[in-house]
């Protein structure tokens, strides 16, 4: 590995470690460099700035959480698609605290890429490597229904996720999350 690239990818392990510890205002490029391990100027010279770097992370941040959510569900017995949203859906609950920052983050990149084409282009290019895989954990088939099926699953999970770092109260989990699927399902006929 040339010491390019493995300089870029410690900056990037450098970063997901502060999104995990950090308030996002404590997230700066020296922050980053000093948990890296590289020098400042290699910041910019890998991706630009540092909101980049910060996107860049976030992506690959969500990445692995889909991953321990497909992991999770790897060890339950086959089941419909409707079980293993279910499924899903307890797994972020009970892994989403060790994410906040990493969901913080995201939803300043959100917020960013209104202003940013560079950021908007990493996290559009995130969401569509995210569909085929989302719909892969949750079986939800590799065709274009499929795919757009995880990203409304993947829209409504996120949401909730965005209100449950604003107000934990706003959870909807366990028998809540079930009664809500059962009215949604009256509401939304076949």
């Amino acid at each position: 590995m040339s010491p390019q690239r493995s300089n870029r990818r410690s900056l990037v392990e450098g970063t997901l470690r502060c999104l995990e510890r950090l308030p996002p205002e404590q997230v700066t490029a020296r922050a980053i460099a000093a948990e890296s391990g590289a020098n400042l100027a290699s910041i910019a010279y890998h991706f630009g700035s540092k909101d980049n770097l910060v996107t860049e992370a976030v992506i690959e941040g969500l990445d692995r959480w889909l991953v321990e959510i497909d992991r999770a569900l790897a060890s339950v017995p086959a089941e419909t698609p409707a079980e293993r949203f279910t499924r899903a859906a307890e797994v972020i609950e009970r892994t989403r605290r060790q994410h906040d920052g990493l969901a913080r983050h995201f939803l300043g990149a959100l917020a960013r890429a209104q202003h940013d084409a560079r950021v908007a282009e990493l996290l559009a290019e995130g969401f569509r490597h995210t569909r085929p895989n989302l719909a892969a954990v949750l079986d939800l088939g590799d065709d274009q229904a499929g795919h757009d099926a995880a990203g409304l699953v993947h829209s409504m999970l996120t949401g909730l996720l965005f209100q449950q770092l604003l107000d934990s109260g706003l959870d909807i989990e366990g028998d809540r999350l079930e009664q809500a699927k059962v009215r949604l399902r009256r509401v939304l006929p076949e």
